[in-house]
């Protein structure tokens, strides 16, 4: 913007006017390139708008018109945020490895000459930037925090770049979440919504930087803290207490205020499935004290953050005798089945994640949802957020999300419908030029997928990720005008997840492996001739299940258990999983002691003979490395011969700096 001072000078000069002669001065004059840069910023706030639109939230028919206007020029939107990325960051380090500066911003030749990548690929420019060195190693916008993947690399957490204006555009998503929801639910401007929404620990970078969760960096930013108010989106959680360092704190008073409010409550959630159920589980634990809190009016002692308690106070306005009896009378019932809409009668849905691994909660959810639709609104990650489920209230197993084509630039990679695994396709890091050929034959843009199909989601941000493979595996359902529209599948190599952890089959290999060497060697232990693995969600929280197949060394009588150490072996197990995991026992309780379930010998042949006689090919036959409900748990568990539980919680530090 022109200074005063130049207002003065050059009363008729507009903004548009200013910054043309601005750029045309200092583009003569190369001592002031940086300051051309600037010029060059500020040229590109028009084209900012057109990638981050902005309406009133609490207008739902112009946030309808604006999502068919998106959906329907997907194609052209995605070309211009290609165009906008490569426009903005094309002389950064990374890019200028690839790409012939000017020349070179254009589709073609970013898909010609700009690999495909995975974590491993990017991982060295992001640690220089998180060890002090300029932003500029892959983005021109200045990177303002690090966001921690749940996604691991050598058993810590993988880091996103992020940027400021990546905030607006997360800001823009969340807002279009609302009018969807007003058109098939009414009314939601007239209460509120008991969201539980929670902060993670984070750590500075020897740049300074902080890492942190994709939702703790959100949630503590100005966008959320200074959010403009939305009738539409009203939460009974003061920011206080949503922002409250110990979560048992946060999830007590949050509760709190939620049951006080009651009467105004129109939704319940939280983001995934698995913290709604470890909030029921509190709630089961706690109601007396809540209710004694709300008879009283006042707050139990150990809330002992001044913030939370002054907070809870202005909520609950003194004593309610009446309340506490109506929450007691309810919560001492002997089932409770139904719970959620008994508490809060007027409840229209429970929001919360549940698909991909959050689909194993989706029958205690409507247990204790007395029949609430369970409604998944979003499909988000650390390294991007994707699209919005447009039909909300279908039916959980139906559920497919809309990408929104101006989020990032997304590309697919087809994988196959059976495996999962791509097709005829290797990393960047291993590749040769055949397959770099073959590459650019298959991958497809956001407009040319096909219904039916399975693909892996490969994106390109405004932050400084190029061709990035995500890891998810996604079905094409539909379109949505030029928009597709997608299933969760699955993360790809995963195969064991109780909240926010996702343990791979290497990582659970490794595990087993490390406490076999560690635990199993002596001449009186038994050898370890099989296992497999389960995540049971019939207890909260829920927990890993390893089944093992111990043969003795010296005869085939059933193996001698020693209790101390097969609960070394399930500690060990624990110490040698992932950052993620660690966490989730150690530091967010959301994770259950490990357990070891020993079976008898000639178990595993059975579970052989199991899945040969459900159509599996003996000559190709692997031991499944983890098992889903059904006839191979049922086979397993019915020769069950021993049970063990971890009886500590893993070593756990922020970020993985572990002794």
């Amino acid at each position: 913007q022109p200074s005063r001072t130049e207002k003065k000078r050059f009363p008729s000069i507009t903004k548009n006017k200013y910054i043309k002669t601005l750029s045309s001065f200092f583009s003569l004059n190369s001592s002031l390139q940086h300051k051309h840069k600037i010029c060059l910023c500020l040229l590109s706030e028009r084209e900012k708008e057109r990638m981050i639109p902005s309406y009133d939230p609490n207008d739902t028919e112009a946030g309808l018109k604006l999502l068919e206007d998106l959906t329907t020029n997907a194609e052209a939107i995605q070309e211009q945020v290609l165009h906008q990325i490569l426009s903005q960051n094309c002389e950064s380090q990374y890019l200028q490895a690839f790409l012939d500066g000017e020349s070179d911003k254009n589709q073609q030749s970013f898909k010609n000459k700009v690999p495909v990548v995975n974590y491993g690929d990017i991982k060295p420019f992001i640690q220089r930037i998180a060890d002090g060195e300029s932003s500029d190693i892959v983005s021109s916008q200045p990177i303002t925090e690090l966001l921690t993947s749940s996604g691991t690399s050598a058993g810590k957490p993988k880091l996103m770049p992020s940027t400021a204006e990546e905030l607006e555009r997360k800001t823009f998503f969340y807002s279009m979440l609302v009018p969807v929801m007003n058109k098939y639910v009414n009314g939601l401007d007239e209460g509120k919504g008991m969201y539980l929404l929670f902060i993670k620990p984070e750590i500075k970078t020897p740049s300074g930087l902080m890492a942190r969760p994709v939702l703790t960096s959100y949630y503590k930013s100005q966008h959320f803290r200074n959010r403009p108010f939305n009738k539409y989106n009203v939460y009974t959680s003061p920011d206080q207490t949503i922002l409250c360092q110990d979560s048992k704190q946060s999830m007590y008073c949050q509760l709190l205020c939620g049951l006080v409010q009651r009467s105004h409550v129109l939704r319940v959630g939280t983001v995934f499935a698995s913290a709604f159920l470890r909030a029921v589980k509190f709630l089961e634990d706690h109601y007396k004290e809540l209710c004694a809190d709300i008879r009283t009016g006042t707050v139990t002692s150990w809330i002992t953050e001044p913030a939370c308690r002054d907070s809870v106070l202005s909520v609950l306005q003194g004593p309610n005798q009446e309340l506490a009896d109506e929450i007691e009378s309810e919560c001492a019932e002997k089932s409770w089945e139904g719970i959620l809409r008994r508490l809060w009668p007027k409840a229209k849905y429970v929001e919360v994640i549940v698909t991909g691994s959050m689909a194993q909660y989706i029958p205690t959810l409507e247990f204790y949802s007395g029949g609430l639709p369970l409604v998944s609104t979003m499909y988000a990650s650390s390294e991007c957020y994707f699209g919005i489920n447009l039909n909300p209230l279908c039916d959980p197993s139906d559920v497919s999300y809309t990408l929104l084509p101006n989020m990032a630039y997304f590309e697919f990679l087809p994988v196959d419908d059976k495996s999962h695994e791509e097709i005829h396709f290797a990393s960047h890091s291993n590749t040769d030029d055949d397959d770099d050929a073959l590459k650019e034959d298959l991958i497809v843009d956001l407009v040319n997928v096909e219904v039916g199909r399975y693909y892996e989601i490969v994106i390109t941000t405004f932050t400084g990720l190029y061709r990035y493979r995500v890891g998810d595996i996604l079905k094409v359902t539909g379109f949505h005008n030029k928009a597709p529209q997608f299933r969760f599948v699955q993360r790809r190599n995963v195969v064991l997840s109780i909240d926010t952890d996702k343990t791979s089959e290497e990582d659970l290999l490794n595990a087993v492996t490390q406490a076999k060497l560690k635990h199993l060697q002596k001449p009186s232990c038994p050898l370890l001739t099989e296992y497999t693995s389960y995540a049971d969600t019939s207890s909260i929280p829920g927990h890993y299940v390893l089944f093992w197949e111990l043969k003795p060394r010296q005869n085939n009588e059933p193996p001698e258990l020693e209790n101390k150490t097969m609960e070394l072996c399930c500690s060990e197990v624990e110490d040698c999983l992932d950052y993620v995991y660690r966490r989730c026992r150690n530091k967010d309780k959301s994770i259950g002691p490990l357990e070891i379930r020993v079976v008898s010998l000639g178990t595993f042949d059975l579970l052989m003979d199991f899945c040969v006689s459900q159509g599996s090919s003996v000559n190709q036959y692997k031991t499944p490395r983890c098992v889903k409900p059904g006839g191979a748990l049922e086979i397993l568990d019915s020769r069950v011969i021993g049970r063990f539980f971890s009886q500590r919680v893993p070593r756990w530090q922020p970020l993985g700096l572990d002794s």
